[in-house]
């Protein structure tokens, strides 16, 4: 998706990205209530990925890999105030959550951290959204 989108397209697929993002928040839930704490996290940080990338495509910032769009939202929306530190900290953590459990052997999450995480991670998309939402007026 290197070429540049015309608007009409670029609106479907952040649309699309949104829904996604929701949507795997409720993935995240059901992953928890089956005692699957890993996965819910890397749930989390995949609903938090949809829609940081959904805030990305909106505002025309290229990022092609996971660090790049967790870097363009640092640059582009945390650092100038649009964006909350504690959403950038919440991307941040949940990234490194699901690196470790995607990389390394024995990475552990635990209810706890879920119980912790899945707020903010909602918070997180919902804020996206809104801005997303700013941007159409």
């Amino acid at each position: 998706m290197r070429d540049k989108l015309d608007a009409e397209s670029r609106k479907a697929i952040v649309d699309y990205r949104l829904e996604r993002a929701f949507d795997t928040l409720k993935e995240a839930d059901y992953n928890t209530e089956g005692g699957y704490y890993n996965a819910a996290v890397n749930r989390l940080y995949y609903a938090c990925y949809y829609a940081a990338s959904a805030l990305l495509l909106d505002n025309e910032v290229t990022a092609h890999t996971h660090n790049g769009v967790k870097i363009q939202l640092s640059l582009h929306f945390v650092r100038t105030g649009l964006l909350s530190i504690e959403h950038g900290a919440t991307f941040s953590l949940l990234f490194e959550k699901r690196q470790a459990s995607d990389y390394n052997d024995f990475a552990y999450c635990d209810l706890a951290i879920v119980k912790l995480l899945r707020p903010r991670a909602e918070d997180f998309v919902k804020d996206i959204a809104l801005l997303i939402e700013q941007n159409k007026k």
